[in-house]
């Protein structure tokens, strides 16, 4: 898709489609609003008598061949109330205007910024909302007779003096949100084109082509390394695993600046091992890679963006499956840190995995962790679909982490990890259980277990398993993968 910047007046904009996004307010039709309404003859002010036009949150006004514009069909688009109004509304405006528009076979668009919004800020949220907005999961449908697509959009409302700093964001947001589809793209993948080895040959096509370097290990590498946590859950497929490394360094590393580790969890299939889990939905779980996804996606925006920072990414990927030589409950692991497991679900594997990631990229020099991973149906319970889970064992990198997601529009909320709860995974014939010893608080148990993996290093841990996967479309966003957390986490790295 072509994005451009445009400084054509509006009414004189050729486009099958002028967008324009409104407030709910008792004049909705203000500022550029009000000059598009000029030109069209005062027809804006019309439907906002007639109470057609009232500028709730993603309402659609849609008008064909309006007068006095040479744009075939103005869309007006509701942005609520003017004082909540921020980027992660204007990102959700942009990408609902383009699904509204490319269902009804537009091919381009011009979307108007409205007064005081021409900023680099705007256009880089504008491409981020329509190009995120655009992916499909269709990928392997055949038939096509209805692949209805957006050739062009067209950013309007910049002057030139403002051209520069839009195009600075255009250029920004294109990196960041095709990054997040090609972590989409692999979230969405089936597990029989998508097995770790072929996970990792992704990983590292995509690396050595953005200029980063790139490690895969191979079973027998893990096996000399004694990433015990990491063999356990593979044992039961006849898939063998793979630990991913990709590196960015920097050109111009800042003084003093932490060394960032990403570890993200990518069990590619998660049948739940011999605790199988229920058949209903289980096909949902190919997007259990959802975490590692997201953060290769990280590393190859990292690549153009060239922070001042070095970022390690670590990706354990293994399948869970049952098996004759499955792990069972009650087996007894050796995760790589020399620490003892005693398994008492096979369907509480993400945090094995994690487990010998986080260690593995201590050793590799990481000195900030944060890891990403679908880890619990608890997680979902305490805050569905909506918001992230964040666990922290430090308050200053967590609350930087939580500024970041709040400037990307990204909804995520800090939960518990007291001390109290390490007694529930207390080991009884190892040193920890892999779940708690009693019922509740599973989404902190799960993070807790990891950060038993994690030393002294700053740490966070973001739970997706209610935010990675939509079960139903969104105006703004296809069913299927979210590719949640990219954003927040480029942001912070970016801040370093």
């Amino acid at each position: 898709m072509q994005i451009t910047l445009e400084s054509k007046p509006f009414a004189a904009l050729e486009t099958e489609a002028l967008v324009a996004y409104v407030f709910e307010e008792t004049d909705p039709v203000q500022g550029r609003v009000a000059e598009i309404d000029r030109s069209a003859g005062g027809l804006l002010r019309r439907l906002a008598k007639s109470g057609e036009l009232t500028g709730k949150m993603l309402e659609f006004t849609l008008v064909h061949a309006p007068a006095g514009l040479k744009a075939a069909r103005l869309l007006l688009i509701g942005a609520g109330k003017r004082e909540q109004f921020n980027s992660a509304v204007l990102r959700k405006a942009a990408g609902a205007a383009l699904r509204y528009l490319k269902s009804r076979s537009v091919k381009n668009l011009a979307f108007v910024v409205r007064e005081g919004d021409a900023t680099e800020d705007s256009a880089q949220t504008i491409v981020e909302g329509a190009l995120a907005a655009d992916f499909e999961s269709h990928k392997y449908k055949t038939d096509k007779k209805n692949d209805k697509r957006i050739e062009s959009i067209g950013i309007a409302g910049y002057s030139e003096a403002e051209r520069a700093k839009g195009e600075k964001g255009l250029a920004k947001g294109r990196i960041i949100a095709d990054s997040q589809n090609f972590a989409r793209d692999l979230i969405n993948e089936p597990s029989n084109k998508l097995t770790p080895t072929i996970l990792a040959q992704k990983a590292e096509a995509m690396a050595k082509a953005a200029g980063l370097s790139v490690e895969v290990l191979d079973e027998k590498k893990i096996a000399d390394l004694k990433m015990g946590a990491l063999l356990s859950v593979a044992q039961g497929s006849v898939e063998p695993p793979r630990m991913i490394v990709i590196t960015y360094n920097p050109a111009n590393p800042k003084p003093g600046a932490p060394v960032i580790g990403l570890i993200g969890k990518a069990v590619t299939f998660d049948t739940g091992g011999i605790s199988i889990k229920p058949s209903e939905g289980m096909e949902k779980m190919k997007y259990d890679m959802a975490g590692g996804a997201t953060m290769i996606g990280v590393m190859r925006a990292l690549a153009s963006l060239k922070p001042n920072v070095k970022v390690i990414c670590v990706v354990p990927s293994t399948e869970n499956m049952p098996g004759g030589r499955a792990q069972k409950p009650g087996d007894v692991q050796t995760a790589m840190s020399g620490k003892t497991i005693e398994v008492l679900n096979t369907d509480a594997e993400g945090r094995l995995i994690l487990a010998d990631g986080v260690h593995y990229a201590k050793q590799l020099g990481a000195t900030h962790l944060i890891d990403a991973a679908t880890l619990t149906g608890a997680i979902v319970v305490a805050l569905a679909g909506v918001n992230v889970g964040v666990f922290g064992s430090d308050q200053a990198f967590t609350d930087k982490l939580l500024a970041s997601a709040k400037a990307t529009g990204e909804k995520m909320w800090p939960m518990p990890i007291d001390e109290e709860y390490r007694e529930f995974i207390k080991g009884t014939v190892a040193d920890i259980q892999n779940i708690s010893s009693s019922k509740g608080a599973g989404a902190t148990i799960g993070a807790l277990f990891i950060k038993e993996f994690t030393g002294d290093s700053p740490w966070i841990h973001l739970d997706i398993a209610g935010t990675a996967w939509h079960d139903d479309a969104k105006p703004w966003l296809a069913k299927g993968p979210t590719g949640v957390g990219l954003r927040t986490l480029v942001h912070l790295i970016m801040s370093y």
